[in-house]
């Protein structure tokens, strides 16, 4: 089956594009965002969280209100208010051309302008995904592009730890926040692999990022394997003490994020984050067999 869309309305979130090949579904919203609401295996759950109440917002004074909506969006790092929070509830425009599909909203009152372009399979439940920032302010301006899957409850994200082979010096950087409590519960990390579980009975909000040199991470649930394939760690300058990969979690939602290079970009240039997704059928839920899971990383 070929790739095909429609518009129609979903949920409180306006019209929205829904794409399919008859194996993966994505829906897009185009009167806010743009945000990846709607992703799920065909005929299955979705798998991305959705704010359809307004729960998560900030308010960003003259610039407006921010809100989480849910689904799959970009930021600029580092994490600040209001520019990180600039408020994307403004129609976006929409382009097609073939199996490509390009979201862009309009320019951020900080000059920055932001777009997600999907190429869908034509024949497999896989999709590529670029989230592109473009400054397009009349000076050079210093940031990290950040992807961010924000996906639903019941969720549990895997990736591998680095193995790499070092010697003498280190090969494995672990960031935490303020309020992560590394004895949390959702959280266990092995020589080989961390995992992070979202649990509606733990209000407090728990976060670690990672030098993912592995190139995936996966994130069971709904029935289904999410996995995330991204581009290969280099040694440059990343956000967070240098972690690529990052993964947040609250009682209602866990979101796999990915950083690209921090530093300044010059007017015109963009900044972009290049990622696969696919969507494995799990009907009797999933083990965190990392090695299986390497296998269908591949």
């Amino acid at each position: 089956m070929s790739v095909s869309y429609s518009i129609k309305s979903y949920k409180n979130f306006g019209k929205c594009v829904f794409i399919t090949n008859g194996k993966i579904t994505l829906g897009v919203t185009v009167e806010l965002g743009p945000r990846v609401i709607y992703c799920a295996l065909e005929g299955r759950e979705n798998i991305m969280f959705v704010d359809e109440i307004r729960r998560f917002n900030v308010d960003c004074g003259s610039y407006g209100t921010w809100y989480n909506y849910g689904g799959h969006r970009l930021w600029c790092s580092p994490e600040v208010v209001p520019e990180t929070y600039s408020p994307d509830n403004d129609p976006v425009d929409f382009r097609v051309e073939g199996n490509v599909f390009t979201f862009t909203a309009p320019a951020t009152p900080f000059g920055k302008e932001l777009s997600l372009i999907f190429e869908v399979s034509e024949d497999c439940p896989e999709v590529k995904v670029i989230s592109r920032i473009r400054n397009v302010s009349d000076k050079p301006s210093e940031f990290a592009p950040w992807s961010l899957t924000c996906l639903a409850d019941g969720s549990v994200a895997i990736m591998p730890m680095c193995t790499r082979k070092s010697g003498y010096l280190p090969n494995r950087v672990v960031s935490f926040w303020e309020y992560s409590d590394v004895a949390d519960p959702r959280f266990k990390m092995t020589n080989t692999y961390a995992r992070i579980r979202q649990d509606s009975f733990l209000e407090t909000p728990f976060k670690a990022a990672f030098n993912n040199e592995d190139g995936w991470e996966a994130v069971v649930l709904k029935n289904q394997i999410f996995i995330k394939k991204i581009s290969e760690y280099e040694f440059i300058r990343y956000p967070d003490y240098s972690c690529n990969v990052e993964v947040f979690t609250n009682d209602s939602f866990l979101e796999c994020e990915v950083l690209g290079e921090y530093r300044a970009y010059a007017p015109g240039e963009s900044a972009e984050i290049a990622e696969t997704w696919k969507l494995v059928d799990a009907p009797d839920g999933y083990a965190p067999d990392i090695e299986q899971l390497r296998e269908l990383a591949k």
